[in-house]
């Protein structure tokens, strides 16, 4: 079989990840998260108590710190320093510190060739999911697409997700990540050769869809 690498950009709460994993199992590929990756890191800087303005501490950690990732889409599990942080990455206060992570040149520089890793260890037949994949990871990707709603749609999911947090913290969660990744990678505007799904008024099943139209699109 030939390459299939199917790159998915957009900002939190445009149901990526459930998109990524259904489009992953229905076409037998495997699946990365890559921003469980940035997330997995700063569950260790959370761990080591180190402050999240000391960049040379947080790119430390991450350069050091054995970082795993599983690609099966049924059976999601990251580890970081042989501790299993699976649940713990999408705790709210992970959410609202990963950017101090994600904005370290060298950090992202690191964990970008872990996923290119990934990638070519899958012999290139994997859907890959986060904010810059079109663009920095896989712009060779045979599908590119970047997934987007508005954004009090992606508010009502993330909080439908978090149900026992405030509606506030929920929206400040997500605006203020927005902010801070904008400042990184361009995940709101598609690039030269991205196809843009809105998924503001579709179900989920409509947006699997329409992904695997244009994956059939390239055989």
């Amino acid at each position: 079989m030939g390459d299939l690498v199917i790159a998915m950009d957009g900002p939190s709460g445009v149901g990526k990840s459930s998109t990524a994993k259904e489009v992953a199992r229905r076409l037998n590929l495997a699946h990365l998260d890559t921003g469980a990756m940035y997330r997995a890191v700063a569950c260790e800087v959370r761990r080591l108590g180190a402050d999240h303005d000391d960049t040379e501490a947080i790119t430390g950690i991450a350069l050091s710190s054995d970082l795993r990732i599983a690609t099966d889409p049924d059976r999601p599990r990251v580890t970081i320093a042989g501790r299993d942080v699976t649940d713990e990455i999408r705790e709210p206060e992970i959410s609202a510190s990963v950017s101090a992570v994600a904005r370290i040149p060298e950090v992202r520089r690191h964990l970008i060739a872990r996923m290119r890793e990934i990638i070519a260890a899958h012999n290139r037949r994997i859907v890959v999911e986060g904010r810059d994949i079109t663009t920095v990871v896989a712009p060779e990707a045979q599908v590119r697409l970047l997934l987007t709603a508005d954004p009090e749609a992606r508010i009502r999911r993330r909080a439908a997700e978090l149900a026992e947090v405030d509606h506030r913290v929920v929206t400040d969660s997500i605006m203020g990540r927005d902010r801070e990744d904008s400042t990184v990678s361009n995940f709101t505007v598609a690039t030269d050769g991205v196809v843009t799904i809105d998924s503001t008024d579709l179900t989920l099943d409509e947006v699997v869809e329409a992904v695997l139209d244009l994956a059939g699109a390239h055989g």
